[in-house]
């Protein structure tokens, strides 16, 4: 008998031990995979995913056009404006960060373009915070990045989220915001035209997102549209710029009806107002919004910041004009380069 329970007790032993030796191998063979992938990566464009509370999302890591492997570089994690695919401004900056001696990430964030995700082109807030800060702890796991040198930078309606990121997240090291479109009550009216729109938007934001969770109806509208203004961005002027891009098959002009709601309870003043790392502010007369971009400035209590007012340039030149493109990129590697 004992020598039965003796057996019995070996046998149990090694298959505890097979198992735990695959296990050991399957990490191995997964850490061999990630370094293979890491050692195949060149200087400029490398697709990559990474994940973000449960879906993956997919980017395009720019290397610096002198890449070489076993240097570390400073890293710039970017948003784009609201409803952006990787392929618009992120790319544009991304490409230019990289020509200047950084590493930049243009990525979808989740629900859109290559990036995992339901509903499709559900506009969140909080999730592209969520993004913004994984895109970051994605940079500072690979070999070539410089920890304490990853910085935010956004576009448009990502400037408020990524004010967010930043200020709740410390592997971030400070942060540059490019016309912004920067968020709190008095912002919004200005945005919807009255009290009244705001509050009707918001209301109708939360029937769809409550008809969402109760049957798992999708409301959708356009994302822009020259006369309906009842979609994700009205106005001639922004479906000029947007529906390009669909034409292209880059971008879908689609924009779940509850977005509205996710969209119009989230404010970034409050995350200004507790930024304690340097920030730069790009901003002009003719981007969105200008008083509440220097309301929100005013509010950051950090030591270093610095308001760059670029007197008349267009909203849209940050997006895709080159000069404007190559002037922005200069003054945020100059900022990041002081910190």
């Amino acid at each position: 008998m004992k020598s039965t329970v003796s057996l019995l007790s070996l046998l149990i032993v090694l298959a505890i031990g097979c198992q735990a030796t695959t296990k050991d191998d399957q990490n191995m063979q997964t850490a061999q995979t990630e370094t293979e992938a890491v050692s195949k990566m060149k200087p400029g464009k490398n697709k990559i995913t990474f994940e973000s509370n449960g879906e993956t999302l997919v980017g395009h890591l720019y290397l610096p056009n002198d890449y070489q492997e076993g240097k570390k570089y400073p890293a710039v994690p970017i948003l784009g404006p609201m409803t952006f695919a990787k392929e618009q401004a992120p790319t544009e900056y991304a490409k230019r960060f990289a020509e200047r001696g950084f590493i930049g990430l243009a990525f979808d964030s989740r629900y859109r373009g290559e990036s995992s995700g339901t509903p499709r082109e559900f506009e969140d807030p909080i999730a592209k915070v969520e993004d913004a800060q994984a895109a970051a702890h994605f940079l500072s796991s690979l070999p070539m990045v410089n920890d304490d040198e990853i910085f935010g930078f956004a576009v448009c309606q990502g400037s408020s989220e990524m004010l967010r990121a930043v200020a709740e997240d410390d592997i971030f090291k400070g942060i540059v915001t490019v016309a912004g479109h920067y968020r709190d009550r008095a912002a919004d009216i200005q945005w919807m035209g009255t009290e009244e729109a705001l509050n009707e938007r918001l209301a109708a934001g939360r029937e769809a997102r409550d008809a969402f969770k109760k049957n798992g109806e999708v409301i959708n509208v356009p994302a822009v549209d020259e006369t309906r203004m009842d979609v994700g961005m009205p106005g001639k002027f922004v479906y000029d710029w947007y529906i390009e891009w669909a034409n292209k098959g880059i971008w879908e002009n689609n924009y779940p009806k509850m977005s509205d709601a996710n969209l119009l309870e989230y404010e970034s003043l409050t995350a200004a107002q507790k930024l304690d790392k340097p920030y730069m502010m790009i901003h002009s007369d003719n981007s969105f919004l200008p008083d509440a971009a220097r309301r929100q400035f005013a509010a950051v209590p950090a030591e270093k910041k610095k308001l760059q007012w670029e007197g008349q340039t267009g909203h849209f030149q940050y997006y895709d004009d080159p000069s404007t493109l190559d002037k922005t990129a200069d003054l945020a590697v100059a900022w990041y380069n002081e910190i």
